[in-house]
């Protein structure tokens, strides 16, 4: 069977309803179990879930940055596999919000007030890179994928070992953005330029300081 061939106005119709599916709704995930879903519920005192909370809602929107980046990146995108490689590393995403949503709301947390702000942003700066050409587009996911993986590994060392089960949430989410980044290398990712790099990690710094407080 073809695959369906999409107008541009099909294509930003279907990019606004991705967006209020991560912002406001139910995104569409993958179908895949929440990796803490077998694991039993630990006691922790009230600390310690406001701070695990706070750490979760960077990672929740972590996810929804790269929700945008992907959509911004799929609009400009000139080859369809390299299309379809980004669509199908955003549902993958779409696990890690559902996943991240719900252990906050366990804990008794919310999601970040500053998600659409964040959504905008790297949903423009995506299509930017995707204008650039597939090989600096997939270059940027590469490098965005290294410095997720970074990220969630330092909040994996602030987490209590006897919170299991937000840490299944992160070495689960940690495993998928290591193949994320390693097949967009893979399909002819270019290495990025260090100011690039440097300027990458300081909006980051960025976005984890302000989402932690809103």
């Amino acid at each position: 069977m073809s695959n369906r061939h999409y107008s541009t106005a099909d294509t930003l119709l279907l990019g606004f309803d991705q967006a209020l599916r991560t912002l406001f709704g139910q995104p569409k995930v993958t179908g895949r179990p929440n990796p803490a879903d077998s694991i039993e519920e630990t006691e922790l005192d009230e600390r310690q879930r406001d701070h695990i909370a706070r750490l979760l809602r960077i990672d929740h929107t972590g996810e929804v940055c790269a929700q945008g980046l992907s959509q911004g990146q799929a609009l400009t995108a000139r080859d369809p596999e390299v299309r379809d490689a980004m669509e199908q590393s955003a549902d993958e995403e779409n696990d890690h919000l559902a996943w991240c949503q719900q252990r906050i709301e366990e804990l008794g947390g919310r999601t970040s007030l500053l998600n659409p702000l964040w959504y905008a942003g790297s949903l423009a700066i995506g299509a930017t890179a995707g204008l650039a050409g597939d090989r600096w587009s997939l270059g940027f996911v590469g490098e965005t994928e290294r410095q997720v993986e970074a990220h969630l590994r330092s909040h994996l060392d602030e987490i209590p070992p006897e919170d299991r089960r937000s840490r299944a949430i992160l070495e689960q989410m940690k495993t998928d953005e290591i193949e994320h980044g390693e097949k967009a290398m893979r399909h002819g990712g270019a290495e990025l330029p260090a100011p690039v790099k440097l300027a990458m990690k300081l909006t980051s710094k960025v976005m984890t300081k302000s989402v932690y407080y809103l």
